[in-house]
């Protein structure tokens, strides 16, 4: 049983009272594993694994084949191991490998399933939950009705919501002309998805995009979020499983340094926030990288019902191959393939690595911040 004290409020998620209403975002790929969402784990808060590639990743760390089932099954179970709350993050443009990894999560006693990058319409649907919370990722009131309205009919309401904001890392779901409107603000999103909530049965709204200091955390609660959802802050800490270099990438990063990936972008075709100076990156904007898809975790079903079709393996003109990128910032194909590194917003005040307790320790008010 994890004892921790807090300023903040707890958070409640389907009979669960998380101590810190702190989520850690499940970042992929590789960088949220089970050492970095046990340790937040264990500081009370939610620790969460990121599903993208998780079968590669795993299968390398043990040297033993493993499926998408597997290999969710494997790391949500790391990381409840040594207690507190753990559970997982699955894209739902990772269609291939979508529904094996919820089964897999939920047969590992997950606490929660959180799904964005695309609308999760059928996520109840998919094997029974049990004490398993299921939080889908919206970016509007609007999203999130139809969520609820197809939910509804399944049987089931969300747990909880994430309500992510234009100023996170990684995929967005806005697009890009819609980045910088001032009714997208995270503020502004605010009050209407917690009205739609309410009106379908009052559960909890965690904020996500740009959160950074205490200070945030705090402002976003008095204004009536239940919790927060927090992946840049995590990104560099001794426990993330982002390679050295991903971390100090990240230190060296300025403000101007942090660019929205559109076009070349992800073949997912959602805004993607990533560090310029991404090897990467940098070759996609100059096409160098020859069009392929060896990986496939994003490939979308061609006529015959086979997973074939990926914008990325057919032209490098308007879309680049992040499947490799963001597996060669993990560590994984290095030798082959050059890393790529998404990011949130407020990624350049990051200076130092810490650990996830000194961080926890400042997040939630028990300690001067260590970095603004």
């Amino acid at each position: 049983m994890v004892c921790f004290e807090s300023a903040l409020p707890e958070l409640v998620i389907k009979g669960k009272r998380i101590q810190v209403p702190i989520i850690q975002g499940g970042m992929g790929v590789g960088v949220s594993l089970y050492p970095l969402a046990s340790a937040v784990a264990k500081e009370g808060g939610l620790g969460i694994v990121s599903s993208a590639c998780l079968d590669r990743l795993v299968s390398k760390r043990t040297g033993k084949k493993y499926n998408s089932y597997e290999a969710a099954y494997e790391e949500v179970s790391l990381a409840k191991a040594e207690g507190g709350f753990a559970g997982i993050n699955i894209m739902g443009a990772l269609v291939r490998d979508y529904n094996d990894s919820v089964k897999g999560a939920l047969d590992a006693g997950a606490d929660a399933i959180i799904s964005g990058a695309g609308l999760p319409l059928t996520l109840p649907a998919i094997h029974p939950p049990k004490d398993t919370a299921l939080i889908p990722i919206v970016s509007s009131a609007r999203a999130l009705e139809i969520i609820c309205k197809k939910w509804e009919r399944l049987g089931y309401m969300p747990d909880a919501v994430v309500l992510e904001g234009p100023l996170a890392g990684g995929h967005l779901g806005f697009k890009i002309d819609q980045i910088d409107i001032e009714s997208n603000k995270l503020e502004n999103l605010l009050p209407p998805v917690k009205d739609m909530a309410k009106k379908y049965g009052d559960f909890p709204v965690i904020v996500a995009g740009g959160i950074y200091t205490h200070d945030d955390i705090v402002k976003f609660i008095k204004m009536g979020a239940d919790g927060v959802q927090m992946g840049t802050r995590f990104l560099a800490t001794e426990e993330s499983s982002a390679s050295g270099e991903y971390k100090q990438a990240v230190i060296a990063a300025k403000e101007e340094d942090i660019v929205v990936a559109h076009d070349p972008g992800s073949p997912c075709g959602l805004p993607f926030r990533v560090i310029k100076q991404s090897p990467m990156y940098v070759s996609a904007l100059k096409r160098l990288r020859p069009p392929k898809c060896d990986k496939g975790y994003v490939l979308l079903k061609d006529k015959e019902d086979k997973f074939t079709i990926c914008p990325a393996k057919e032209s490098n003109e308007h879309h680049f191959c992040i499947c490799n990128g963001l597996l060669s910032s993990a560590g994984y194909n290095r030798d082959k393939e050059e890393p790529l590194y998404t990011v949130g917003t407020n990624a350049s005040r990051i200076d130092r690595i810490v650990s996830v307790k000194a961080l926890m320790d400042e997040l939630t008010g028990k300690a001067p911040a260590a970095s603004v």
